[in-house]
């Protein structure tokens, strides 16, 4: 049995004045033809530009492919059906036989969906300033938790976009030699550019490990050229 809107209402901090925008924004497809896939589309764009917005004026140093990453690691799938579940809100879907049956108002897919289309229900009763509100609020945690440093790309990643932007040719990664017992190797890695003449190498655990270490190194290098 469907819980009370209301108590979703408390939950969240608003109050609809239309509610049916409220019902068809928790009704799945599978419940019927009215169903929360239009608000879905609209409320996805409202998140990322409320999203978009704060972090431009809260990272003012970052640049386009850093606040990318930043929005793109908060309004992911698994984040929205996170804040779902904080809200309980399967337990106020509106959902088809089928899926009740397989489970559907625990699924992430369903909640995240459910989120969006929840936020562009309330945009569309309240206004973007009530809906901005509401959607910061949701997100304060991970608003408060998040950083530039905590979404840096990993060396190998870094190193390559330096090198296409100078229009150098991309590294080579080469294993060099691999050590030890086979439950305790060690792999040596080297990393060259021959275009600049320059050549390191790394160590690791693992090839992945040691490419990244060489990479690294790389980098260190390319700042003293």
């Amino acid at each position: 049995m469907r819980e009370p809107l209301e108590r979703l209402s408390r939950s969240i901090g608003y109050s609809f004045i239309n509610q049916g925008l409220a019902e068809t924004a928790l009704t799945h497809r599978s419940a019927g033809s009215i169903n929360n896939e239009r608000l879905e589309f609209l409320g996805d764009a409202i998140l990322g530009f409320v999203i978009a917005d704060y972090l431009f004026a809260n990272f003012p140093e970052a640049d386009e492919g850093e606040l990318s990453r930043l929005r793109a690691a908060l309004v992911k799938g698994d984040s929205l059906a996170q804040i779902a579940r904080q809200l309980a809100l399967g337990s106020y879907l509106n959902l088809g036989p089928g899926e009740l049956r397989s489970g559907g108002h625990s699924r992430g897919s369903i909640l995240a969906d459910a989120v969006e289309a929840l936020f562009a229900a309330i945009y569309l009763d309240g206004g973007y300033e009530r809906a901005r509100e509401i959607i910061l609020k949701l997100f304060d945690e991970k608003l408060a938790g998040l950083s530039k440093k905590s979404q840096q790309k990993d060396p190998k990643t870094r190193l390559q976009e330096i090198l296409q932007a100078k229009k150098h040719q991309l590294p080579i990664y080469t294993i060099v030699s691999i050590t030890g017992e086979q439950h305790e190797q060690c792999f040596t890695v080297s990393c060259e550019v021959a275009t600049l003449n320059l050549r390191t190498e790394g160590f690791g655990t693992s090839r992945r490990k040691a490419e990244q270490d060489a990479a690294s190194q790389f980098l260190r290098q390319l700042d003293n050229v």
